[in-house]
């Protein structure tokens, strides 16, 4: 009987840490081609653990950084870093972005004259403070990277 109880005890305790473990989401991404460079890291460790009322989530690639549900802000360091270009290029706490074309349900945005650069995803019809999301991770991007090396410049025509 001992060797049965025990046997229940540990088939317990493992449907317990199983049922524990599944309160904790972790998203699902992809890593940006540079995600090992050594400032994304720099960045990484910056990142705030709210975003207004979107907390931070665990996720399980190297440079990222998710908050809310689904998740509704996406950041990955690392990705290609863009060459000048006709978009829309606006400023938000001392770093430049370039305004990628929309999608159906995300606005992503892409770092501009920093090396590496870092992409961020907003999924579009939530009801969240686009500026003030931006704002606070230019924060962190502007405390861990190295200064810009180009800037955005008014469009002609």
């Amino acid at each position: 009987m001992r060797l049965s109880r025990r046997l229940a005890v540990a088939a317990g305790a493992a449907a317990l840490l199983a049922a524990l473990s599944g309160c904790s989401t972790t998203i699902h991404l992809e890593a940006a081609k540079d995600a090992n460079n050594p400032a994304c890291a720099d960045v990484s460790v910056l990142l705030p653990s709210a975003l207004g009322e979107l907390d931070r989530v665990w996720t399980d690639a190297q440079a990222t950084g998710a908050w809310g549900d689904d998740p509704t802000v996406v950041l990955r360091c690392g990705v290609a870093v863009p060459a000048p270009s006709a978009l829309v290029c606006q400023t938000f706490s001392g770093v430049d972005w370039l305004v990628l074309d929309q999608e159906e349900d995300r606005q992503r945005l892409v770092t501009f004259g920093r090396d590496p650069a870092i992409e961020l995803s907003i999924r579009r019809g939530t009801e969240v403070d686009f500026r003030t999301i931006v704002d606070k991770l230019s924060t962190s991007i502007q405390a861990g990277l190295q200064p810009a090396t180009a800037k955005c410049t008014a469009r002609e025509g």
